[in-house]
């Protein structure tokens, strides 16, 4: 078995290789792609996690050599010729790819050289995922740091991120934490690990910041977007940034609300259930609601559940969904632009405009203009 040192010039270029969403084969264990890895990235291990567990504990005791004899005597016959066939796969389909493993070293090797036994030499990142891992967050420090920023700001249901998707440059922090941000904001589908979130944040601020003729929106978002922690050198920046507050009526609100959690929410239960969705739409309902309970106080919340409640009642028997924006306008009301305005009257950020989202729009097309 021959062992090979393939690398390209290249090899070490982190920037362009995550800018480029270059291929990428993570041949860690599964367990450690779960934790993390990167948006190009497909897990076609070396080992499976039972497979590591053992080579771990030989390599502890008896050392290296002997860990690396260990690893042949698991994963050889008919083990390993279907994971390299997977690998020239993958290479065969992505020939400007990489291979990686946790720090460039005994893992890669030994793949690159099974490979290149079976015709195929393909190259290793330098370093591997250790290496971009902290290139990421390198850069992530560096382009909050250096890079013109400007908030998206306003009340719940303005439209915050339909502005956003109308920008040159933007970053969609709830799109890459894949929930909207409130008690009421989980989405079907589980939420990124903490590490993918940050290493998608940091990839898609590379992208923006190099394409940027001007400054990059964000919009307002707390410390935490449902499970997820934004990176705190990004949430610290944030309070510093100057803002654009978008301004809309109540109605225009109440409407974007009820598309966004009952319109649009429904049919992606039914999707995902089998076209037996509603009484996990109204779980999803009723749990965030209770997530929120102590800060609406018991009074608040007694009769904000009971709207709710008739509301989904309402909606199941007849199909009428109209009748769930009596709980939506309190809890606008009552709730959401309170808790908004407090905020905002604490802030020390300058506001560079107010209007509605067509207008904070036609502002910054303006702006651009004049740059």
């Amino acid at each position: 078995m021959a062992e090979r040192e393939d690398i390209r010039p290249d090899s070490d270029d982190y920037r362009q290789i995550l800018l480029s969403g270059t291929p990428l084969i993570d041949m860690r264990a599964p367990l450690e792609f779960q934790h993390g890895s990167f948006p190009s990235a497909i897990n076609l291990p070396l080992m499976d996690d039972e497979e590591r567990a053992h080579i771990g504990t030989t390599y502890k005791h008896s050392g290296q050599d002997a860990a690396i004899e260990a690893g042949h005597d698991l994963v050889k016959g008919a083990t390993k010729t279907a994971r390299v066939a997977a690998w020239v796969k993958f290479a065969t389909e992505n020939p400007a790819g990489y291979l990686f493993c946790m720090r460039g070293g005994l893992r890669s090797r030994i793949s690159q050289g099974w490979m290149a036994d079976a015709g195929v030499h393909y190259p290793r990142v330098s370093g591997g995922y250790k290496a971009l891992r902290r290139f990421l967050i390198e850069e992530t420090e560096r382009l909050v740091k250096s890079e013109d920023f400007i908030i998206v700001a306003g009340r719940t249901g303005v439209g915050k991120t339909q502005l956003l998707a109308n920008l040159p440059e933007m970053i969609d922090l709830e799109g890459l934490a894949n929930h909207r941000g409130s008690s009421f904001g989980r989405r079907i589908g589980d939420q990124p690990t903490q590490i993918n979130f940050e290493n998608s944040l940091g990839v898609e601020l590379m992208r923006q910041a190099e394409k940027s003729a001007g400054p990059i929106f964000v919009e307002d978002e707390s410390r935490r977007i449902g499970q997820l922690a934004v990176p705190d050198v990004l949430a610290g920046e944030m309070a510093n940034w100057p803002a654009v507050i978008i301004e809309e009526p109540i109605e225009e609100r109440i409407n974007a609300i009820h598309l966004d959690y009952v319109r649009d929410m429904l049919p992606a239960y039914n999707k995902a259930f089998s076209g037996d969705g509603f009484e996990p739409f109204s779980d999803f309902l009723l749990s965030a609601l209770s997530r929120i309970k102590k800060r609406l106080g018991g009074v608040r919340y007694s009769a904000i559940n009971t709207h709710m409640k008739d509301a989904l009642s309402f909606h199941k028997n007849t199909g009428d969904d109209n009748h769930h924006r009596v709980w939506i306008t309190a809890l606008l009301q009552d709730y959401y632009d309170p808790m908004y305005d407090y905020q905002l009257s604490k802030s020390t950020r300058e506001i560079l405009f107010r209007g509605s989202r067509n207008d904070c729009l036609l502002w910054q097309q303006e702006r651009a203009t004049h740059q």
